[in-house]
């Protein structure tokens, strides 16, 4: 079963404003991913042409089981408020997806805990720091049918600010405590590899630096194992859209 993660800026290139939905499917399908995580996913934005992102990459893939979680209603860096998973159809949102061309057997949502101020970051070679509000952040699980049984895969996509995501990962790690193993955790986790496999305790399955997308310095995006479950062949490839690599992995029940 191929496992990826791919945090797709909204269907963007890192140079572009709008969404480019043929190189998003392009993107998807070059993945050939059995289950995929997404994250910084647009339903309903103007930037992405009012399109829901998550049937793009489904129809892409061929996923016939698939779920949108909105982590903000409203439009990113303009007006939002907090999902709660109560919106109106057709109401813009901005989240996370999972989606699986095997059989999905339950869903479950996690809201994790947003950032309580706003915080300094300095980005890009800005000397002074930006004071930042960050956005709610939010997890999605599916018990996934396999042919040698059922895997549980999680998506989640972190604060980037230092200190809380460390926060948001031990809650849901606490969360997910009445999962049976074997357990597949994937996303944009906004840490490298020792702090995620510190906090979570689950193993990495591939070692790849997946940021920023033309030179990555460091590995943000993560598939981290819990249980009995074998790897095979990884990689991190660099795709039509999205600022930061793709991540995928092979992966057996043991």
């Amino acid at each position: 079963m191929r496992v990826a993660t791919f945090n797709i800026l909204s269907g963007r290139k890192p140079s572009g404003r709008g969404a480019d939905l043929h190189e998003l499917r392009a993107a998807v399908r070059a993945l050939d991913a059995d289950v995929l995580g997404l994250q910084e996913v647009d339903h309903n934005q103007h930037r992405s042409d009012l399109a829901d992102l998550t049937a793009v990459a489904a129809d892409a893939m061929g996923a016939t089981e698939h779920r949108f979680v909105a982590a903000i209603a409203g439009t990113p860096g303009a007006t939002w408020v907090a999902a709660t998973g109560e919106e109106e159809p057709g109401t813009a949102a901005y989240g996370i997806a999972l989606l699986s061309r095997r059989p999905v057997r339950g869903w479950q949502v996690v809201r994790l805990p947003s950032v309580p101020i706003r915080a300094p970051m300095r980005f890009g070679d800005r000397i002074r720091p930006y004071l930042v509000h960050d956005e709610p952040r939010v997890a999605i699980v599916a018990s996934v049918e396999t042919p040698q049984g059922m895997v549980s895969v999680v998506n989640t996509h972190l604060s980037f600010v230092p200190w809380w995501s460390g926060r948001q990962l031990r809650r849901l790690m606490t969360n997910l405590q009445g999962l049976r193993p074997p357990v597949v955790l994937v996303g944009d986790l906004n840490m490298g590899p020792e702090r995620a496999t510190r906090i979570t305790g689950m193993r990495p399955a591939a070692h790849h630096l997946t940021f920023p997308v033309d030179q990555p310095r460091e590995q943000l995006d993560h598939v981290l194992l819990g249980g009995a479950l074998t790897v095979g062949a990884s990689a991190a490839p660099e795709l039509p859209v999205s600022d930061h690599r793709a991540l995928w992995v092979d992966v057996e029940r043991g």
